[in-house]
Formats: C-alpha cells, sequence, structure tokens
C-alpha cells in the first residue's frame, strides 16, 4: 500500500482495515516527506524511499520543492516496490492521492509486469493520465470527493478497491496454455483481412498471436512489451502510426516507434501497411495546410487524408533509419498492388505511382542486409498473408540458427 501518511493516514488506516478483513496482509510504503502515521505500522518509511533515489528525505524537506520531491519519491518507491516483485513478497499493489500522491503511486507501480495486480484510487482518474500510467494494465479508480479525510463515500470507495485488489491477489497468473512463442502482429480496420489471414496461419503452426491497434497507444503498447521480451517474432503489417507521427496526425505512437525489435534483436517482417494515410478526427479537425488535401471519411469521427509523393519520401526513409540499425533477419514486405483495403484497384486513395515512390525510396535508402520482398497483391489479398507469414518464421528460424 502507497500513500503519503503524513498527510491522508486517516484515509490508508481505512484502506488497510478493509484489505486486512479479507484475509490479506499488507506491506506500507510512506511517500510523504514531511512524516509519518502512529495508526498502523509502516514498513517502508519516507527515509528509505527517499534514499532508493539518492536523496536524504532531510534535504528534501530543506528544498521545499515539491515537484522535484514527487520526482524523487517516485522514483524511489518504484524501485523499492520492482525489488519487492522480484523478491515475491507482493502479489498486488494499491496506491492512492490526489495529483502528487497518484503521480508517486503509478511511478511506483510502473516496473510492474502486464497482468501484475495494480490499483489507484485518484481524484484524477478521469482525467488523462496517459504519460504516468504509460502502457500498463494500471487500474485507475475515481476518488469521486477529494482523497482528505472520511465520509460515506471515501469509504464506499475505498472497500470496493480494497475488495477489488484483494480479489486480483488471489488470481493465479500462471498459465497451463503451451505455444512455440508469442508473436506480435499490427492492425488496423484497413488492413484487418490480412491480419485476421496471419493469425489464422500463425495459430495453426502453434504461435500465439497478439494484436495491436495501430493507433498510436497501441503501436507504444506494442513497443513496450516488445522492450520486455514478450514476443519471438514481430508481424508489422501496419506502420501507419508513422504517417501520423510525420504529419501530425491523431495515431502517432511517437518517435520510439519501429525501434524495439530492432534494439532487442527480434527477427521481424515490415510492412508499410496504411502507410497511404495519415488520420485526424471529425472533418473540422484537420489542419489548415491539408483542408485541400485528398480526404475520405472513414467514420463521422475519422478523417483520413491520403499521404502523397513528398510525404512517402519521407515516411521511407524514416523507415530506412530505423530499421537499419537491426543485427537480425528483418525484411520488408511490399504490396504493389495497394497499401490498405482503400489502396486496392477502384479504392478512393488507390494511387500506384504514389506508392512506387515510397517503394524506390525504401529500396534506395535500406541497407544490403535488410531484405526487401515485392508481392504482387494488395496487402489483404491471402498471397500477401502466406507470403508475410513464411517469411517471419524464414527469419526466426535463421535467427534460431545464429543463436
Amino acid at each position: 500500500m502507497i500513500g503519503c501518511f503524513d498527510t491522508k493516514e486517516e484515509n490508508f488506516n481505512f484502506l488497510r482495515q478493509c484489505i486486512v478483513s479479507h484475509g490479506e496482509s499488507v506491506i506500507a510504503m510512506n511517500t510523504g516527506i514531511f512524516g509519518s502515521t502512529s495508526l498502523f505500522p509502516v514498513e517502508l518509511e519516507s527515509e528509505l524511499v527517499a534514499a532508493e533515489a539518492g536523496e536524504s528525505i532531510e534535504d528534501l524537506r530543506k528544498k521545499a520543492d515539491r515537484g522535484h520531491a514527487v520526482d524523487i519519491m517516485g522514483k524511489g518507491a518504484g524501485k523499492l516496490v520492482s525489488g519487492l516483485f522480484t523478491e515475491g513478497k507482493i502479489k498486488a499493489v494499491i496506491g492512492m492521492g490526489g495529483g502528487g500522491g497518484t503521480y508517486i503511486a503509478l511511478a511506483a507501480m510502473e516496473p510492474l509486469p502486464i497482468g501484475f495486480p495494480k490499483l489507484c484510487i485518484s481524484t484524477l482518474a478521469s482525467k488523462d493520465v496517459t504519460r504516468q500510467v504509460g502502457m500498463k494494465d494500471i487500474l485507475l479508480m475515481p476518488s469521486v470527493v477529494d482523497v482528505a479525510g472520511l465520509n460515506r463515500i471515501s469509504r464506499l470507495i475505498m472497500r470496493n478497491a480494497a475488495a477489488a485488489v484483494s480479489g486480483m491477489a488471489k488470481v493465479n497468473l500462471k498459465t497451463d496454455e503451451k505455444s512455440l512463442g508469442t508473436i506480435a502482429i499490427s492492425m488496423f480496420g484497413n488492413t484487418t483481412a490480412c491480419v485476421n489471414e496471419c493469425t489464422k496461419l500463425l495459430e495453426a503452426k502453434g504461435y500465439e498471436v497478439m494484436a495491436f491497434h495501430a493507433n498510436g497507444l497501441g503501436g507504444n503498447a506494442m513497443e513496450t512489451l516488445i522492450r520486455e521480451d514478450c514476443f519471438v517474432g514481430i508481424l508489422d503489417i501496419t506502420t501507419t502510426e508513422l504517417a501520423d507521427e510525420l504529419c501530425g496526425g491523431i495515431c502517432s505512437a511517437g518517435p520510439g516507434r519501429l525501434t524495439a525489435a530492432v534494439e532487442m534483436g527480434i527477427p521481424q517482417v515490415v510492412v508499410p501497411g496504411c502507410l497511404d494515410m495519415v488520420n485526424f478526427a471529425h472533418p473540422d479537425t484537420v489542419p489548415e495546410q491539408y483542408k485541400e488535401r485528398q480526404l475520405y471519411s472513414w467514420a463521422p469521427d475519422v478523417t483520413l487524408m491520403r499521404t502523397d509523393v513528398q510525404e512517402n519520401m519521407e515516411l521511407a526513409k524514416m523507415i530506412a533509419q530505423r530499421l537499419n540499425q537491426s543485427t537480425v533477419p528483418v525484411t520488408v514486405l511490399l504490396p504493389l498492388k495497394g497499401l490498405s483495403q482503400i489502396d486496392a484497384d477502384g479504392g478512393i486513395f488507390h494511387q500506384p505511382e504514389i506508392n512506387r515512390v515510397l517503394f524506390d525510396t525504401l529500396k534506395q535508402h535500406l541497407k544490403q542486409h535488410i531484405n526487401v520482398v515485392e508481392i504482387d497483391s494488395n496487402i489483404n489479398e491471402k498471397n500477401f498473408s502466406e507470403s508475410a507469414v513464411h517469411i517471419l518464421l524464414e527469419n526466426m528460424e535463421i535467427q534460431n540458427q545464429m543463436a
């Protein structure tokens, strides 16, 4: 249980009692810098938390810099929680707080793996805390009222939170499911047919497949899990997030996209899926400089813009720059008859001359050790999926032999 016991001891005492009532024991970590509590035992005091981040609690008090203190306590808490997890001493984590308390609790939970129970009661739960949560499965529970004293609403929220985290703590995280390994695959509505076929083929071979929606958050989640060594291969069918990164669309995954597999040395097949489009929201949200471009309403709240020649040249260079660093088998697979469903022959975005610029620029800038394969089909045709799966499995076999 993580929190600032110097200011919210009454709340945490009640929360602790609720958890204990479910038959659980509690390790309490104090992240408040101005004192502690005598209402319940505190196993990890703030002095230890600060020291884990390389500072003393006395210095934090003297500096009187709230932002710095929150950052330090978050880092220290994260190291301590990570250690407790590694030593097998905890089976769940719960935190509670306002702005500062929430930041510290989320920073402490971030090192924990997917599936490990993590819950935070927060005044910020209904706001966008994407940067703090990252790509982890942290459950945020709105406090509704401020975390300041007990009342009938706060007691109800804490009872529910205690029941929830205690229930999650009883779940067996181990799985009996057997597979040859897990493969990550990126998808979009415009590449669904391809991804579905690839998934079917890979599962038939004995692999588990995890699909990630290429909407920015999905790409980030995939990159995060790649860095956690969750996959034996990557089938990056849908790299459209790069187009949004380049043009300021709403589905950008940032500059880290298409970098994790290279860094981790995981074999992959990369496809320029949906690089024919940039994603914006409602039509009136399209930036002024793009108003005269070719636009298509995929849904009332999704407006697609067709990428042009210059953008495709830049996208090709972006892909080449990131993949050229790879030291394991990587294949770039090019669908010559269209990058998406609406880029097929007769489709609204079908402009093969622009795609050819993308393909040619890729071949020009990719280093010789990056294999480039052209498939004379649309990305969603069955033979393209078959080729993608076949080549990925070949790359994985080559990597296994090298290892």
